[in-house]
């Protein structure tokens, strides 16, 4: 009996979720065809669908598009906790539409600053001619903008530890490595703070108690 339970409230949280799950779905079928391939073959296949400058200058709307749907490196079940985490209580709060909103935003807008900032570098001979054919695909920015607008989710005490807490993590690294990927994490930190307008309405704080039912119901 309890174990019907425990599956009746996982498979609740799923459909509260059909986005999350869907991605997740598609990110786990792409991710073992990926252990199919041979190396030499996977990375020219990945730099197809990479948001590089190279493919963004003559097909952005299909690499952004594409690179969002594969995981650089193959590991697919880190992921499935951080969807789980992070993206299904997002998208249960805002309604698919909004989140989807948020990671898009996210997504498309720290990719094409990263990637200009990159450009820049390379015109200024801080960057290698070879660096338009970088490869950079992956979920990583659009999990960025929902980490950050999740601060509008949870109960104000904790908003601004919370909201620290992200600034840190994803800031750290721009300052240390400052690579596009840094940048591109963080642009997409400040896009999902940013997002008020879309969460307004639905950004009223959460009771610790109302917040976990929500997870768990």
């Amino acid at each position: 009996m309890r174990i019907r339970r425990g599956v009746h409230r996982v498979w609740m949280y799923v459909r509260g979720a059909p986005g999350t799950y869907v991605w997740l779905g598609i990110l786990f079928v792409t991710t073992v065809a990926l252990h199919r391939m041979s190396p030499e073959f996977e990375d020219e296949f990945l730099r197809q669908r990479s948001t590089n400058i190279h493919e963004l200058s003559s097909n952005p709307v299909r690499v952004l598009v594409s690179s969002a749907l594969w995981i650089d490196g193959g590991r697919w079940l880190p992921y499935a906790v951080l969807y789980s985490v992070f993206h299904a209580p997002a998208e249960r709060w805002l309604g698919t539409a909004r989140w989807l909103g948020v990671c898009a935003a996210a997504h498309v807008l720290a990719t094409l600053i990263s990637e200009g900032a990159l450009l820049w570098g390379i015109r200024h001979g801080m960057a290698p001619e070879s660096a338009v054919n970088t490869l950079d695909i992956g979920v990583s920015y659009a999990l960025a903008g929902v980490i950050a607008v999740l601060v509008y989710r949870i109960p104000a005490w904790w908003r601004y530890p919370y909201g620290m807490a992200v600034l840190v993590v994803y800031g750290v690294p721009l300052v240390t490595g400052r690579t596009f990927t840094d940048l591109g994490h963080f642009t997409s930190v400040l896009i999902g703070f940013g997002c008020y307008p879309l969460v307004r309405g639905r950004a009223r704080p959460r009771n610790p108690k109302e917040t976990a039912g929500a997870v768990t119901g």
